[in-house]
């Protein structure tokens, strides 16, 4: 089955939970499925749901036998031990023949490589592909398709999809993140279950309110966006040259998908039968009816604002079928004696002999805190370049001005963490007119190691790389990149076992209020459209900080030159007590996420730091004699098996 526009094709994608609603779901409009097996895939909290080898094997011969495609979901992050099975089990799907896998690690492209395997590989949506150096570096590796980043509209999507040649899908219906894809750590850092993993708590979906400039607003649920809805605009999507219409949802029931199938499958028909006299709306109704939440066109016609945001029941993180939550507010673990004890201890059984001393590397946002940094001699300092207001983006005089002061330090210029045309159009001008005072780059994105791989500066790795297993690591080594930084995201097992592969120098985030969130989505528009309900004064930063408060904690938001939000740690993260046994199973640089101190606040913990890494502290307890800026200490993900 296939259908077709001005000779384009055009492919309704659907999804499947379980093997009894996939033969149902076969039957309906669709062009092709998609579904996970029992491993290594992102819907792995429902029991039940996915399929089995043998359903595998039988809905490819049922699905191929009706002329229609079959994609399989092996698309979470990669531990070590996961690696191992994914080998017998990318062996199987290899053999068993779909049309396609859709990933995230960047470990299953290393895989096939290195196993000689010949199924084809989409990009998934957790790779947030933004730009079109991303779509030809993954078309370098072997990618045939790319799911584009959910925040990303249709004029670009065009615009990629003609420059590139590369086959592009795009959500049309369904649940929607508020966070970029693959840049949400707030599940793992407070329960130890990873969003990029497969086990997200949804505390995007937590009823929080909103503190600024000393006043309360009654935001409810600002993280909780609508369901996307393009059954009415079904013209602009074929006229994008989208290749595949996807509809989200692998975890509902049959009916339910099978009705969404049959509702877009005969607008599409409709549409190519008589696109003039086509009737947009002949099932909006219906749809409308049917919603688990309110519509929304998300991103698709630009930046939706407050619109996004959903205000119905099912917008809380609570189960349709149960009417259970996922999770309730939770705070941010305490940074304990007896469990700071129990990882030194697990941790110095990978000792491995090493002579090199660690260096420190300091990420500021503004001069004054470079300075600092560089007074104190740090190994290393990176500009950030997304820049929290109100501090203003580093000006090519700024570096320069830094690169006649920096002495033995490394300079490192940041590149923001989403990179559009216009950024690099921006870079490519500022990195080529004439030597820049500075030693590298701290890249963010995979189009970013791709264009300036060859520019002359080192490249390093930054964490939202989400590099997992040393088998992504070491494609990455093969990219360009001189160093790279440990996922944030890291359990303490998982920790140790990827320290010991990875063929790159290795850095580590081992202090300050790291971003949870990242998004387009901008919180700070319920402070100018909405009236307060209340004055009450931030806790832990100046009133002059957005925070996103439940009874659990405040959580600070900043906004940065692009307008995008970065939602940080309550807590600061505080890894010193255990840097001896991070520095002798092998990691060579330490990181402190410096851009929310004040100098002095800033220069304390960089002393401490570097009291700890000479080994001249004579503090007896745990930190140094550091006291904590914020609501306390934490050890994040890492105080998690």
């Amino acid at each position: 089955m296939a259908r077709y526009f001005n000779g384009k094709e055009i492919e309704l994608l659907v999804p499947v939970g379980t093997f009894d609603i996939f033969k149902e779901v076969i039957q309906s409009a669709c062009d092709a499925v998609y579904f996970g097996g029992p491993v290594l895939n992102m819907r792995m909290m429902r029991k039940g749901y996915n399929l089995s080898h043998e359903e595998i094997v039988e809905a490819l011969a049922i699905a191929h036998g009706l002329g229609k495609k079959v994609y399989v979901t092996v698309n979470n992050l990669f531990s070590e031990e996961d690696v191992e099975e994914a080998r017998e089990y990318l062996r199987f799907l290899d053999q068993a023949g779909p049309d396609a896998l859709i990933v995230q690690d960047m470990a299953v492209l290393e895989l096939i490589r290195e196993m000689g395997l010949t199924v084809p590989i989409h990009a998934s949506v957790m790779m947030n592909v933004h730009n079109l150096e991303m779509i030809y570096a993954l078309r370098d590796l072997g990618v045939s398709r790319v799911v584009t980043s959910r925040e990303m509209d249709l004029q670009t999507a065009k615009l990629l999809g003609q420059q590139s040649g590369m086959e592009l899908e795009y959500f049309i219906h369904g649940d929607m993140c508020s966070v970029h894809g693959a840049n949400c750590y707030f599940s793992s850092q407070v329960f130890g279950m990873s969003s990029n993993r497969g086990k997200c708590m949804k505390p995007c979906r937590w009823d929080y309110r909103i503190k600024k400039d000393g006043f309360v607003f009654p935001t409810e649920y600002p993280l909780a966006v609508k369901d996307m809805f393009m059954y009415e605009h079904l013209p602009e999507l074929i006229q994008s040259g989208i290749t595949s219409f996807k509809i989200e949802g692998r975890m509902h029931d049959k009916d339910f998908v099978v009705m969404l199938a049959n509702s877009y499958g005969e607008a599409i028909d409709r549409y190519i039968e008589d696109p003039i006299g086509f009737d947009r709306t002949v099932d909006s109704k219906i749809l409308h009816k049917n919603r688990k939440r309110d519509f929304s066109t998300a991103y698709a016609f630009g930046k939706p604002g407050l619109t996004n945001i959903n205000r119905r029941y099912e917008g809380t993180g609570k189960f349709y079928s149960t009417g259970k939550v996922f999770s309730t507010p939770t705070a941010e673990r305490e940074l304990s004696e007896e469990r700071v004890m129990e990882l030194r201890e697990r941790l110095s059984v990978e000792k491995r002999p090493t002579t090199a001393k660690p260096e420190l590397a300091v990420r500021v946002n503004n001069m004054n805190q470079a300075r600092v940094a560089l007074e104190l001699g740090v190994e290393h300092l990176y500009l950030s370049g997304d820049v929290f207001e109100p501090d203003r983006p580093f000006t090519k005089r700024d570096v320069e001005e830094l690169g006649l002061i920096k002495g033995q330090t490394k300079l490192y210029l940041g590149l923001p963490r989403m990179m559009m045309e216009l950024d690099f159009d921006q870079y490519d001008q500022l990195l080529g007119g004439g030597r820049l005072p500075i030693d590298g780059l701290l890249v963010t994105n995979l189009g970013a190691i791709r264009r300036y791989k060859s520019s002359g500066y080192p490249l390093v790795g930054d964490a939202n790389l989400n590099i997992y297993n040393g088998l992504s690591a070491g494609l990455y080594a093969g990219l360009g990149l001189s160093r790279l930084t440990v996922s944030p995201e890291m359990t303490l097992e998982h920790f140790a076992s990827f320290t010991s592969r990875s063929q790159l120098p290795l850095e580590v985030i081992v202090h300050g209020t790291p971003a949870l969130m990242y998004m387009d989505h901008d919180l700070f528009e319920n402070t100018e459209v909405m009236e307060p309900i209340g004055q009450e004064d931030n806790r832990y930063v100046s009133n002059d900080v957005l925070v996103l408060m439940t009874d659990k904690g405040e959580n600070p938001v900043y906004r940065d030159q692009h307008g995008r939000c970065h939602l940080l740690f309550a807590k600061e993260l505080c890894y010193l007590p255990m840097l001896d046994e991070m520095t002798a199973i092998g990691i060579s640089c330490y990181r402190i996420e410096g851009s929310t101190y004040s100098e002095e606040q800033l220069r304390e913990v960089i002393r401490t730091y570097q009291h700890k890494i000479k080994g001249t502290d004579d503090k007896e307890d745990l930190l140094g004699g550091m006291k904590p800026v914020y609501a306390g200490y934490t050890l994040g993900s890492l105080q998690f098996n």
